[in-house]
């Protein structure tokens, strides 16, 4: 019989996991950055992407008339950040093992894993954000559905309501929410799916229970990723062409430092 798996070699079921060492998060960024100037054409090319296609959205929205929608697109794409930095996880995996990590070696392995199990998180990710955009518009609708608004920038005043605050502080929460699942499920169970012969449920499983495990260390590092993504989005976007790849290439990173003998 003809072994169909593009990677056979790929280790089988989930490692033991350790818990998260002392300066994990630091030496998690060094590694990325090391990582990331080593082989940038991948990461480069992730971030442009996700550039353009943030001013594409902009520029939808502004000839729409409904930049509230972008709101909701700032606070969604954390949710599938991390499927967008996909490939920056396999550059490092390659070059922790000394294999070759061009352009082309990573679209050649993104593309074999169409028939593995990271579609199916991937699916799921993005069903998550529409839902967000879905229910973001009803918590608006809720409270500001009735106000006279033409946009964000001219409406400042109807956000500072009482209204607006109450919208904007459940939206926080459902965000906050929705934000932390999406990491708890990915922060390991996507470098996971990508390493080893697993299926979506066990590394969605395995994830979500090593963050609730060591949940302070892990949170930490989920701001550290909010706070630099928030940063990264200032300047016209412009900062997510070095700071997605790097957070990217720092996951894998995390993972490799907590799963015993990644690779």
């Amino acid at each position: 019989m003809t072994n169909t798996d593009p990677y056979p070699g790929l280790p089988a079921g989930v490692p033991p996991f350790h818990a998260p060492p002392d300066g994990f998060i630091r030496r998690a960024l060094g590694a990325g950055w090391a990582d990331f100037r080593a082989a940038p054409g991948f990461g480069i090319l992730t971030g442009l992407a996700a550039i353009i296609a943030g001013w594409g959205l902009l520029g939808l929205t502004l000839w729409a008339g409904h930049t509230f929608w972008l709101i909701l697109a700032v606070f969604g794409f954390p949710l599938v950040a991390p499927l967008c930095a996909l490939g920056t996880y396999e550059v490092s995996r390659r070059l922790g093992m000394g294999q070759s990590a061009g352009v082309g070696d990573v679209m050649t392995r993104l593309r074999e894993e169409r028939g593995r199990q990271l579609p199916w998180l991937s699916m799921l990710m993005v069903v998550a954000l529409l839902f967000w955009f879905f229910l973001g518009h009803m918590i608006f609708a809720l409270f500001l559905g009735l106000k006279p608004m033409v946009n964000v920038t001219t409406s400042l005043d109807v956000f500072l309501s009482s209204d607006g605050m109450m919208m904007m502080a459940l939206g926080t929460v459902v965000g906050g929410i929705f934000a932390f699942i999406f990491f708890a499920m990915c922060v390991l169970g996507l470098p996971l799916l990508l390493a080893r012969e697993v299926d979506y449920m066990t590394a969605i499983l395995t994830s979500f229970g090593h963050v609730q495990a060591h949940i302070v260390p892990m949170l930490t590092w989920a701001a550290v990723i909010v706070v630099l993504m928030f940063l990264a989005m200032l300047p016209g976007l412009l900062g997510l062409l070095i700071v997605l790849p790097w957070l990217g290439h720092a996951s894998w990173h995390i993972y490799a430092q907590m799963a015993a003998g990644a690779r």
